[in-house]
């Protein structure tokens, strides 16, 4: 069976017994914010284990992606992966161990034809259960092993979450030559010598661990299995190890043909092919689930991997950008399975081309630089600030730096790394009106536990002031003057969230009236910042609460356009398309967003083109509340990052038909407010396009008002440059192309004039050559506005002189310039121009450089350049002493 025999296989098999089939998660866990990556079967399916959710099915089956950071530094030997694939098994209250049990059996024993007498068990100390179970499928007593939670038999999803004892399957390739423990016949699954793969492990999940390391049973019990796609290949193929299945001998072969090694020759090329392989694998899954380079979190363990891999193309002679290339012998490999990786392909080997361009640039001065502060080195150690200037100015990961040292012997300071690193990461930080203990402590003392957002249906609202917070905590009442935040029953005002701005506007009373500056979430609360501006309010009025209807309209224009621009960006650019981040605000909107590279002129004519365009077609903008889970289902983009509960709201732009069957110009997950249709919207105008970051761009664009009133700004300032050149604003464009081509002309004639002016004056300034032990040295102003002239000057004078030295000074613009030349037969006996104009230029504070025969420098003091060229005798005088 191949790889993906075995992968359908395994779906087939639980279908068939009822379990609903699972499209594997993004890497990129959405919803979950507390993870960096999908690094388990299980990570999408944990609120149904917590019953936080409901399951579209108690019986789930899924192959999912998965990558796990701290296995990049092992990855090398024969069976570390960062990427790799989890085919798993899933029910919520619905089966146990027994089932769980007699399916694993089935399928290994069944499906793969594995040999049963190769398989060995592990369950929990004490779970009499589970090992009673695996009695009755035939498994003798001495092949079922009990382990502790040392051994990894039991099994956490963190210090606090779901957990539970579990059964493992290990897969026994037989005796080890070397191991003692084998040649006694004691060997074990606990014994690393080789001799056992752990293949499949059960959990039993039963209980919660709390905080305190207490733990109280789930709401239900529930299995989660989880089977390594590749170890599982690794068994069936009868192979040595994961690189020789078919999940790897394809890439390897591309590695080879690129390095001109052939895999299983030689050791050390073997390990750094292995390297490129997975880790082109692993940056090929990352970039196409919107993962770009960066310094920081994801960004940073992708350039990290990226930059692991051509290090290592580098000991194998690579020495030119080639992963892009491993890059497409894995998408030919996996895209029948993970279509994404097909359909981004382009992408995918655009952005890695890119990243791995930019190591290039610095990756040799960088291991240069490694090179010799080893060499310079007195202990074994290297310090932490050498190892933060070869990441900081030279790319080299602070992991690499120490996999490298560690091969010659050495050590990295860590503690020192970490120093540079935050004193780097300093910045001023302004302090809150309210820390946040501070401001849940007075929350706490509130009343009133959650506000009711009634914004969507109307912008006022008749309600009761059920709480009030001044600087010193809760307060009864506000008088004029007063800065407070104020707590509704229910509200009009949308609170900042999901890039969106809060809302302004007034709440009055019987005896008062406020003026709301902003609006915040306060966990379930709603805090409207309030000036009083009229009398005072008091907790328990009745209020009249009215959103700014003007302002509002003009962020709904925004928001929706929010949308529209990113639909129209991933039509345009590419489905890797993700949104970073975003600001909807009345005047403007910002929208950041992964891509690898600026955006040309046409691509972003082509993107405000088509956003137009759906803002002609005034197509109608639904929402609609849904399960999370069926969202996601659905394709409905989800804001990495953000954290979702299970009902949701979607904004969706429809194109054509009823809904359902309508098809969706834009459909996300947003809590925002929004037009009612695209007509609304009126106009759109992209403003800005520029990079924020490594991978991430933002484009900056006007809507409605704005939008119209830039047009207006730009159309006066059209009309205005028209009347001052005297022509029409439809031909100022020809008008000015005129007026430069003439001013061209006029600044080459001028060039030419002062060339024959310089050329003039050399004769007048030869009569000025002085002779300095010998040599003719010349150092003097020249009429020159520009360096060029000096430099034809100085060329000019030298020719003439055939040997001798020539500095010659010019205050060109407001700033004195300096050049030296030195003639061939001179910087024989030790003169150097670099020397010469160097100490002419630092009496007017300046510096420069160049070559021994010709050499430049600038200044800050014109008024000194005399004096400084007086010195220019004394320095060739100086330099020609015998030493």
């Amino acid at each position: 069976m191949n790889v993906d025999d075995i992968r359908r296989s395994f779906l087939q098999f639980f279908e068939e017994r009822e379990h609903r089939r699972m499209q594997s998660a993004p890497l990129v866990p959405i919803g979950d914010p507390t993870l960096l990556f999908t690094s388990a079967g299980m990570v999408p399916f944990k609120p149904y284990f917590m019953g936080v959710a409901q399951p579209p099915s108690q019986r789930m089956t899924s192959v999912q992606k998965c990558f796990r950071t701290t296995d990049i530094d092992a990855v090398g030997d024969t069976n570390h992966l960062t990427f790799f694939e989890m085919l798993g098994n899933f029910s919520i209250g619905d089966y146990f161990k027994r089932e769980a049990i007699d399916f694993a059996w089935a399928y290994l024993t069944g499906v793969l034809g594995m040999a049963p007498e190769r398989l060995w068990i592990t369950v929990y100390e004490d779970d009499d259960e589970a090992a009673g179970y695996w009695r009755e499928e035939g498994v003798p007593e001495n092949r079922i092993m009990r382990y502790g939670v040392a051994e990894g038999n039991y099994w956490f999803s963190g210090d606090v979450g779901p957990c539970g004892p579990c059964s493992e399957l290990h897969y026994d390739f037989g005796e080890q030559e070397g191991c003692p423990r084998c040649a006694d016949g004691a060997c074990h699954p606990a014994i690393e010598c080789g001799r056992f793969l752990e293949i499949w492990n059960l959990v039993f999940m039963a209980f919660f661990q709390h905080e305190d390391g207490s733990k109280t049973p789930l709401p239900s019990q529930n299995i989660d299995t989880g089977a390594g796609l590749e170890r599982l290949a690794w068994v069936v193929q009868q192979q040595r190890s994961v690189y020789e299945t078919d999940v790897f001998s394809p890439i390897l072969a591309r590695v080879g043909e690129l390095t001109g090694k052939l895999y299983g020759e030689e050791a050390t090329a073997d390990r750094a092919m292995r390297v490129v392989a997975e880790h082109g694998r692993a940056v090929t899954f990352l970039i196409a689930d919107g993962v770009l380079p960066g310094n920081e979190g994801r960004g940073y363990v992708l350039r990290r991997e990226l930059r692991r891999a051509v290090y290592f193309a580098g000991t194998l002679g690579l020495d030119r950008p080639f992963l892009e290339e491993v890059a497409a012998a894995v998408i030919a490999q996996m895209g029948q399975a993970y279509p994404e990786i097909e359909r981004q392909g382009d992408f995918i080997r655009r952005a890695i081309r890119l990243e791995e361009q930019r190591f290039r640039e610095t990756i040799h001065r960088g291991m240069a630089l490694l090179d010799e502060t080893i060499a310079g080195m007195k202990g074994d150690r290297i310090a932490g600030a050498d190892v933060f200037k070869l990441y900081d100015t030279y790319g080299l990961p602070r992991e690499l730096t120490a996999e490298i040292a560690a091969g010659r012997g050495l050590s990295i300071d860590e503690a020192g790394y970490e120093r540079a690193m935050e004193e780097q990461r300093t910045r001023a930080r302004t302090r809150a009106r309210f820390t946040l203990k501070e401001e849940g402590a007075a929350h706490g003392d509130l009343a009133i536990s959650e506000t009711r957002f009634v914004g969507y249906e109307r912008l006022s609202t008749e309600t009761t002031l059920a709480g009030i917070i001044g600087g010193g905590g809760v307060v009864e009442t506000a008088e004029q003057g007063d800065e407070v935040d104020l707590f509704l029953v229910e509200t009009p005002f949308y609170a900042e969230g999901g890039g969106q701005v809060g809302d302004t506007g007034t709440i009055s009373g019987p005896n008062g009236k406020a003026e709301v500056m902003d609006t915040v979430h306060a966990g379930a609360l709603y805090a409207h910042r309030a000036r009083v501006t009229e009398g005072r309010l008091s907790q328990g009025d009745a209020v009249a609460a009215e959103v700014d209807a003007v302002r509002r309209a003009d962020i709904r224009r925004n928001h929706t356009a929010t949308h529209l621009l990113q639909a129209s960006l991933r039509t345009v650019l590419g489905d890797h398309i993700r949104q970073a981040g975003s600001l909807v605000a009345p005047d403007r909107l910002r929208f950041d967003f992964t891509h690898v590279e600026g955006l040309k002129a046409e691509e972003l004519r082509e993107v405000q083109r088509l956003v137009n365009k759906k803002l002609r077609q005034d197509l109608p903008v639904r929402t609609r509340e849904t399960a999370y889970d069926r969202a996601i289902e659905e394709g409905i983009i989800a804001f990495f990052g953000e954290k979702y509960g299970n009902e949701v709201r979607v904004v969706e732009v429809v194109e054509d038909g009823p809904a359902p069957e309508a098809s969706r110009f834009s459909a996300e997950l947003c809590g925002g407010t929004h037009v009612g249709a695209t007509g609304e919207i009126g106009s759109f105008i992209i403003v800005s396009e520029s990079s924020i970051g490594a991978g991430v761009r933002r484009i900056e664009a006007l809507t409605g008002r704005g939008s119209e009133q830039h047009v207006e700004r730009l159309a006066s300032s059209i009309e205005s440059m028209a009347r001052a050149l005297s022509t029409a604003p439809t031909e100022l464009e020809a008008r000015v192309t005129a007026l430069l081509r003439d001013l061209e002309a006029e600044r080459r004639k001028a060039q030419r004039l002062e060339r024959q002016m310089g050329t003039q004056s050399v004769e007048g300034l030869l009569e000025r050559v002085r002779q300095v032990d010998g040599v003719a040295v010349l150092a003097t102003k020249a009429p020159a506005t520009s360096a060029e002239v000096l430099r034809e000057v100085g060329e000019q004078l030298l020719a003439r002189l055939e040997s001798g030295v020539i500095v010659l000074g010019a205050e060109i613009g407001d700033r004195p310039s300096f050049i030296a030349m030195v003639s061939a037969d001179l910087t024989a006996r030790g003169l150097s121009a670099v020397d010469l104009v160097r100490g002419a230029a630092a009496l007017t504070g300046g510096g420069g450089g160049g070559r021994p025969e010709m050499a430049q420098a600038g200044g800050k003091d014109a008024s000194r350049i005399d004096e400084a060229l007086a010195t220019v005798e004394g320095l060739v005088r100086e330099r020609l002493a015998p030493a």
